[in-house]
């Protein structure tokens, strides 16, 4: 903000230290009497004409950018209106999800987004945002998705699943397949960005898991493919998204089933020797 002030200013003219300084935002962290040593003039020409053509070509670029998400809604708002399954589904906004410089500030995403995949709420998932939205939008769409017969086809055609060279029954390579479009990365960031939550989820334990064993890079594709999975699920099954015990840790899974199998072992055992669980109370105070 502080900049494109002081450089329109700049552009019209104004050389005076001082007046310039004194277009700072209060959020600068350095000071109106750091700006204005900083603001001298040298008066060469050529620099201000340069400056005022690469200001004028951002001004021109500012205003391609929002033509451009006008007509994003166009279309968007005509595919919803011209179908009634679409259009009769409403959700709440969800304050609490952070909007993204780049995001379309005149298309409410969160409601468009509910609407165009007809009732399936993607902005559950964590770390998945506006933008990551229109990009699954744009790049596949609804009836795109559901041509992929399988979750497995789906992440394959991201380029996200591994591509096992087995020889002899010993693998000798895993690596992901090379070749990348819009979707696969916006996938990684969003992967990136579970990576680097502070709370606590299934996704971002399942990150750190990967990240410790095989690296953050490795970390990454696994999280954007699991992304992937949970996205045709979510979208050709109509699931909706929770943190479950489907998403937890294979180990963590056995752990589960060995106390419920010790469980079903100690009430066997009760009803075998006639047993209540009134009997035990007198352990527990």
């Amino acid at each position: 903000m502080t900049g494109l002030k002081m450089i329109e200013a700049i552009c019209n003219g104004e050389t005076d230290a001082q007046k310039l300084a004194s277009l700072r935002n209060g959020n600068c962290k350095k000071s109106e009497d750091e700006m204005q040593k900083a603001l001298q003039s040298n008066g060469r020409k050529d620099y201000l004409f340069a400056l005022k053509q690469e200001y004028q070509m951002y001004q021109n670029l500012q205003n391609q950018i929002k033509d451009c998400d006008i007509e994003i809604k166009k279309i968007l708002e005509d595919q919803i209106d011209s179908d009634n399954n679409k259009k009769q589904h409403y959700t709440d906004p969800k304050v609490y999800k952070r909007v993204n410089k780049n995001t379309p500030k005149n298309i409410d995403l969160n409601l468009i987004g509910y609407q165009y995949f007809e009732g399936v709420d993607l902005l559950k998932i964590e770390g998945f945002s506006h933008q990551t939205l229109l990009t699954l939008m744009s790049e596949v769409g609804l009836e795109g998705i559901k041509k992929f017969g399988t979750a497995k086809q789906f992440a394959s055609w991201l380029r996200l699943t591994p591509n096992n060279k087995i020889s002899g029954g010993k693998v000798l390579s895993s690596r992901v397949p090379k070749g990348s479009n819009r979707l696969k990365i916006a996938l990684r960031n969003a992967a990136n960005a579970i990576g680097n939550l502070k709370e606590s989820t299934p996704l971002r334990d399942f990150f750190h898991r990967i990240n410790f064993r095989k690296g953050r890079v490795s970390a990454i594709s696994a999280t954007a493919r699991k992304l992937g999975i949970i996205i045709w699920n979510m979208i050709v099954k109509n699931t909706s998204y929770y943190n479950a015990e489907n998403y937890l840790y294979l180990d963590e899974k056995r752990k589960l089933a060995v106390q419920k199998r010790i469980q079903k072992q100690m009430e066997k055992q009760m009803e075998k020797h006639q047993f209540k669980v009134d009997d035990f109370n007198f352990i527990t105070t």
